[in-house]
């Protein structure tokens, strides 16, 4: 498996496309602002892309969702089951902060941790990861983990907006994150990646070299 990283001007909410080099199959998540330069990439590397998977229901990881359920009929789109009610209220969430709305997509499954996901024979483990929302997930493949905004470099997504809680995330890191080897390979919703060893030691709220 490989993955790329795209970054838009606009809030810069990573997106990546995770794919297989033999079969061609992949997986986009958060597909923020990006669609120029995510659609150009599966094109020229002839990729299929399979679903769309979502680590949070926030305005700025959905931008080009409906993009690219319009230009690509076969794609299913899933999102984390606990942050439905931020789907039902995403025009509020999106006038809360004076942006343009997120235009309505569908779903065609709400996921949770008894999900079963496969991109051909390789597992996507859904990793509930409540505190930045409440539906914030995590999602393991082999030795990465896409993070959405629950795990940044040496940091963490905020708690205070709705739905989030700072006892949630404190558990979400430190009881499960914390948990997985410390050669996992950490890709954020926000900035640069980093490691699970490395945040182990050096994360500014539960690292061993906390400063909050």
């Amino acid at each position: 498996m490989k993955i790329e990283k795209f970054i838009p001007e606009e809030f810069a909410s990573n997106n990546y496309i995770l794919f297989d080099e033999n079969t061609k199959n992949a997986i986009i998540f958060d597909p923020s602002l990006c669609f120029n330069q995510t659609d150009k990439f599966i094109k020229e590397n002839n990729l299929n892309l399979k679903y769309i998977i979502v680590t949070h229901l926030h305005f700025d990881h959905l931008g080009d969702i409906k993009k690219f359920q319009e230009n690509y009929k076969n794609i299913k789109t899933l999102i984390p089951k606990n942050d439905k009610v931020l789907y039902e209220n995403l025009k509020t969430q999106c006038d809360m902060f004076g942006v343009r709305r997120v235009e309505d997509f569908k779903v065609d499954e709400f996921i949770d941790e008894t999900s079963e996901i496969y991109l051909d024979d390789v597992k996507i483990q859904v990793i509930e990861t409540p505190g930045h929302s409440k539906g914030s997930t995590c999602y393991l493949i082999g030795d990465v983990l896409i993070a959405g905004d629950t795990l940044f470099y040496e940091e963490i997504g905020r708690c205070d907006l709705p739905t989030g809680s700072f006892s949630d995330i404190t558990h979400s890191i430190k009881g499960k994150l914390f948990h997985l080897s410390d050669n996992v390979k950490v890709f954020t919703g926000h900035g640069d990646n980093t490691t699970i060893g490395h945040e182990k030691t050096h994360n500014a709220y539960f690292g061993e070299k906390a400063i909050y």
